[in-house]
């Protein structure tokens, strides 16, 4: 049986409201060895939420980005059921005082997302999602909606960083959409185009934790996606993955054609 949803986003928000909130601009932060931050606020929204998984469901591992990448592929490698935790993604919004983050937790059984929640501290926003049974904002109904936006005037969330050179200059040299944004939190990126805000979405290699509660919640909510190779963005390894995102179908498939153009 799968753990209750609601009792895990009772619980989430607690947490979220009394460990991250308070330390918003105000937490020191120190440099992890691949070069992004790490502040108390991750350290301690970590710790209350594996203890609250270990008490309430002691036999689901837990998996979080805060591990050893050789412990992270061990469980992956060893578990059925699994949680993947991101404490807080958007560390340097956070630390910056930009509050654009969020707390992310999804859960596997047999290498699936079968639960999945993304958390806003800030404007009070869950995003839920469980398979086959829909995805949720704060409780009601999240349904991706076509637009009346054609691709010159769409509006595009792009992370450039793990762009290829080609593509990164096709964009900025003549890029197909009419503006373009960037969050800073992965978690909040894939919720958002699930909710209908922006049209188009693309990065270049998300992590496990960032993509996979939103992988689902997208999915759940109708919204279309895929990597740069046209597969499914979510597979339980931790090889960065790349996500090609739009809640509309036609401009989806345009948004894609354009990338396999420019590639």
């Amino acid at each position: 049986m799968q753990p209750d949803l609601q009792v895990l986003m009772v619980e989430i928000r607690q947490i979220a409201q009394e460990e991250i909130l308070p330390r918003f601009a105000r937490a020191g932060f120190e440099l992890k060895q691949d070069g992004s931050l790490l502040t108390e606020a991750d350290l301690a929204t970590d710790r209350r939420i594996r203890e609250f998984l270990y008490r309430e469901w002691p036999r689901i591992a837990f998996l979080s980005e805060e591990m050893e990448r050789k412990q992270q592929e061990r469980l992956l490698r060893e578990s059925d059921s699994l949680w993947c935790l991101d404490p807080l993604d958007g560390t340097s919004n956070f630390a910056a005082g930009l509050p654009l983050f969020a707390v992310s937790l999804a859960l596997f059984q047999q290498g699936e997302v079968v639960l999945a929640l993304t958390y806003d501290p800030v404007r009070d926003e869950m995003f839920s999602a469980q398979k086959g049974c829909g995805a949720w904002l704060n409780g009601k109904p999240l349904r991706c909606q076509g637009s009346r936006f054609g691709l010159p005037n769409a509006v595009a969330i792009v992370d450039f960083k793990r762009l290829t050179p080609r593509l990164k200059c096709a964009l900025m040299e003549s890029p197909p959409y009419g503006s373009q944004r960037n969050l800073g939190s992965c978690v909040l990126e894939w919720a958002w185009m699930a909710a209908n805000r922006g049209h188009l979405y693309l990065h270049g290699g998300m992590k496990l934790w960032d993509l996979a509660a939103g992988s689902l919640i997208l999915a759940e909510a109708g919204g279309h996606a895929c990597t740069l190779e046209g597969e499914a963005v979510f597979k339980a390894a931790m090889e960065p993955r790349s996500v090609v995102i739009s809640p509309d179908r036609g401009l989806f498939d345009a948004w894609f054609r354009y990338l396999q153009e420019n590639r």
